[in-house]
């Protein structure tokens, strides 16, 4: 997918609809997991939310993206107290455009 069209593209998130060309921070921080409510998912959205005020003071959003559906996030949201965005990419738009589907490789 090319830069312009991902740009144009809107993403369902657990606050709404997005569309990154229409983000008015100066800096974004976008981190791909596999899925809601597992350990290392849990620490990774857990520590960008206690950490997102700082963000928020050198206007950087943050957001979360996995294949889960926009309720698992909401689910995870609220179970978690998370206090950053996560999107859901069912059609997998930003997992392909960012490579970020590999091939599950267990022990090498």
């Amino acid at each position: 997918m090319s830069e312009i069209s991902l740009l144009e593209h809107t993403f369902p998130t657990t606050t709404g609809e997005i569309n990154l060309a229409q983000l008015d921070a100066e800096w974004l921080v976008i981190y791909f997991y596999p899925k809601d409510s597992t350990p290392g998912c849990t620490t990774q959205a857990v520590g960008f939310s206690c950490l997102k005020d700082q963000f928020d003071a050198l206007n950087t959003t943050i957001l979360g993206v996995s294949r889960d559906s926009v309720k698992a996030h909401q689910n995870f949201t609220e179970k978690q107290n998370l206090t950053i965005n996560l999107i859901s990419d069912k059609e997998e738009v930003l997992c392909k455009h960012f490579d970020v589907i590999k091939e599950k490789n267990m022990y090498g």
